[in-house]
């Protein structure tokens, strides 16, 4: 790497809740983006092609919803390591980190590509694909798993960015994809009428867009991060790897995890019918919306805690998480204010339905549990991401999104005879034992002495 130059902020220095601000912005920016342009498909094909296209799309879709928190889960355990080495401030081994980390995400999406293709009908059988839509479930899938290396090469460019302080480009990248899947969409399925494969050539283009954007920027600068296109540069690192793979299976396993349970409460709120089904649809819909700002900030305060840990610069580490906390938690005051005096508002930007309209009140009202508690998890779990300490970070998404989740809506449902609203209360309390965890360890310090690189 060339000497006095840099890729993104060095949050190690200057103000902290400024720094953090700044940081953060386009990185809110860039996951409402990403939620805003994922509605395009189904909309589309909804309104073109009909439920069969809808259904087609969906199930087809259930393996990339499955795979991309894989990518995602990977690119995290990259930049906690490449943050930390770059606090650090060591030059080498993040070099060697980034190579190895790159090639290793190709090979991960081949490996998971080929077996996406060879396992495409047993795949849509065991999901109960209804046969009118196999053909367009197919399709969708086939298309979509041929994007998969352009999915986990886009995340694992962004994870190097951001663990080197840099969160606008990602944004940059993520307008480039919005821009072709939106174009895509309309001429793929209104003018040559390709239905679900449409929607899937618009949807795999968008992902290469993403990523041929964000390579071409690594590579313009390749010299702030001793880029090389070399096979040599892409050589696999032991040391970078074991740190990777430690921090990155687990977070994998977890989002898998947790998208099963999620899953499960679905499923048994399906049970109760379509004003329940509908309810809870939507108010899934609504919930991420409203909790981009938290997730932005946990992405945020993980990446420069991490650095700040690097740098040892521990009393820094800890104003993130206090400012964090702020942050979160007014922005969630603000939104629990709205959910109480315009709970209509919000579910009637998704449905017209009368009874899913009065059911919907009394989802956002209990959800205001969930608003606060997940604001302040967001901050001092980032301690947990910044220090890397995978084993404790798998036992809190597990906790949350499975045994606290499941556990709680059965007490709920059987104990207390709730129906479909204790799935709603067993969601909106699955995070006060995580939360109580991540205080605990923020205030036990051990965060101070976590190391993931050797000085």
């Amino acid at each position: 790497m060339t000497a006095g130059k840099r890729v993104g902020r060095d949050l190690t220095q200057g103000p902290v809740f400024q720094s953090l601000m700044v940081f953060v912005f386009p990185i809110i920016l860039t996951n409402l983006v990403q939620q805003l342009y994922s509605m395009v498909d189904l909309m589309v094909i909804g309104r073109f092609v009909g439920n069969v296209g809808t259904v087609g799309v969906s199930v087809g879709g259930e393996m990339s919803d499955f795979l991309t928190p894989v990518a995602t889960s990977f690119a995290t355990a990259g930049q906690i390591l490449i943050a930390q080495l770059a606090g650090a401030k060591q030059t080498e081994k993040l070099r060697r980190s980034i190579g190895s980390f790159l090639s290793m995400n190709i090979v991960l999406s081949l490996v998971l590509m080929a077996a996406a293709l060879v396992f495409c009908r047993p795949l849509l059988t065991l999901l109960n694909c209804p046969q009118e839509a196999f053909s367009q479930a197919s399709s969708y899938l086939i298309i979509t798993a041929l994007g998969l290396p352009f999915i986990f090469g886009y995340n694992a460019v962004c994870g190097v960015l951001r663990g080197m302080g840099e969160s606008k480009r990602p944004l940059i990248f993520i307008i480039v994809a919005a821009t072709v899947n939106i174009f895509l969409d309309l001429l793929l399925v209104i003018v040559f009428r390709l239905e679900a494969a449409g929607t899937a050539i618009a949807t795999a283009a968008s992902q290469a867009a993403s990523f041929v954007a964000a390579f071409i920027y690594m590579y313009r600068h390749r010299e702030q991060f001793g880029f090389e296109m070399k096979l040599s540069y892409f050589r696999f690192d032991p040391e970078s790897l074991k740190i990777i793979f430690r921090l990155g299976i687990p977070q994998a396993c977890r989002t898998i995890l947790v998208r099963v349970s999620m899953m499960w409460v679905n499923a048994n709120v399906n049970a109760y019918g379509m004003v329940a089904s509908g309810t809870n649809s939507v108010g899934n819909k609504l919930q991420k919306f409203l909790e981009i700002f938290s997730q932005s900030m946990s992405q945020a305060s993980g990446a420069m805690i991490g650095q700040n840990l690097g740098a040892k610069k521990h009393d820094r580490a800890k104003q993130i998480v206090h400012y964090a906390l702020f942050s979160c938690l007014a922005v969630a005051v603000v939104i629990s204010l709205i959910v109480i005096f315009f709970p209509h508002a919000l579910f009637g930007i998704f449905t017209n339905d009368p009874d899913v309209l009065a059911l919907g009140v009394v989802y956002l009202r209990i959800m205001i549990i969930h608003f606060l508690v997940s604001a302040a998890i967001s901050a001092y779990q980032s301690m947990v991401i910044g220090a890397g300490n995978a084993p404790l970070n798998f036992a809190i998404g597990i906790l949350d999104g499975v045994v606290c989740k499941i556990g709680l809506s059965l007490i709920f449902v059987n104990i207390f005879n709730m129906q479909e609203i204790g799935y709603f209360w067993g969601t909106a309390l699955s995070r006060v034992l995580p939360l109580c965890i991540c205080i605990a360890y923020f205030l036990s310090g051990r965060w101070k002495t976590a190391r993931l690189i050797k000085s």
